[in-house]
């Protein structure tokens, strides 16, 4: 298909390049739900791998997923689920807590398991959190000068904390990544999940979970693959396959960096 055209001017001859969907190619992650009323929202590579880390760390915290779906919105509104060095004020990190307010220092704050670990902690203090709307337990636990302004984000933070929780089945595809060189795999897990064993026989809800942490960890813990259930999402496709041969088994494999949509 092509998209459209660039005009190029080679040793005084004009050239017409034709740019298919196929040249233009951007890296993304996308969450997409089955239903009634299907949805899907599309993020970079960046974002997914925080949320991935975010909705772990309240999965090691034995908290539901409402506690991922506050966090998220929250750091939606706060970052764009980007890991800022700045802000207002002193402001910094995903969700832009303050080191002057007591949540912790400035390279405490750009981490992201103790920031989300501080979060979920004071979350768990507000009576009834587990049953109050999104954006009135963001409130308590931010005080934002405007307070209202996580609910516009509870849609996708519903859908993101669904899939990280393993409620739905490859629910969570990533393309077009670049991969970093593998990681220590393990420790991330144990740190994010709050175990290494990921590899292996799981029940449906808890493989899933691990399968889609993988993928939205994938480009920077360098995991190109990922099968689980009898499916397998590669990072040179960006998509989930049946793939009956994988058996039922969480299984995973990490490559060396590359630039895979290439």
């Amino acid at each position: 298909m092509v998209l459209g055209a660039v005009i190029v001017l080679v040793a005084g001859i004009v050239v017409v390049v034709a740019l298919t969907r196929d040249s233009v190619r951007t890296p993304g992650c996308t969450v997409a739900l089955p239903g009634d009323d299907p949805s899907a929202y599309t993020f970079t590579p960046e974002q997914m791998n925080n949320a991935a880390t975010i909705s772990a760390v309240g999965t090691k915290l034995g908290l539901p997923a409402h506690a991922a779906t506050v966090a998220l919105a929250t750091v939606l509104q706060e970052s764009k689920l980007r890991n800022l060095e700045g802000g207002d004020r002193d402001s910094v990190g995903l969700f832009q807590q303050r080191p002057s307010q007591g949540w912790g220092t400035i390279a405490q704050l750009r981490d992201p398991v103790y920031a989300a670990t501080e979060f979920y902690e004071k979350l768990e203090k507000l009576p009834g959190w587990e049953t109050l709307p999104i954006t009135v337990a963001a409130q308590g636990v931010q005080r934002s000068g405007v307070p209202d302004a996580y609910a516009q984000w509870e849609p996708q933070a519903r859908a993101m904390a669904a899939a990280f929780n393993g409620q739905f089945p490859a629910a969570l595809t990533c393309r077009n990544l670049t991969l970093a060189a593998p990681a220590d795999l393990a420790a991330a897990a144990t740190a994010e999940l709050g175990t290494s064993r990921l590899s292996g026989p799981h029940p449906p809800a808890q493989g899933w979970m691990y399968a889609t942490w993988l993928v939205g960890r994938a480009e920077a813990l360098g995991v190109d693959k990922v099968s689980f259930a009898g499916r397998t999402w590669t990072a040179e496709s960006g998509a989930w396959a049946e793939e009956p041969a994988a058996g039922q088994d969480l299984s995973l494999h990490q490559t060396a960096a590359a630039r895979v949509s290439e």
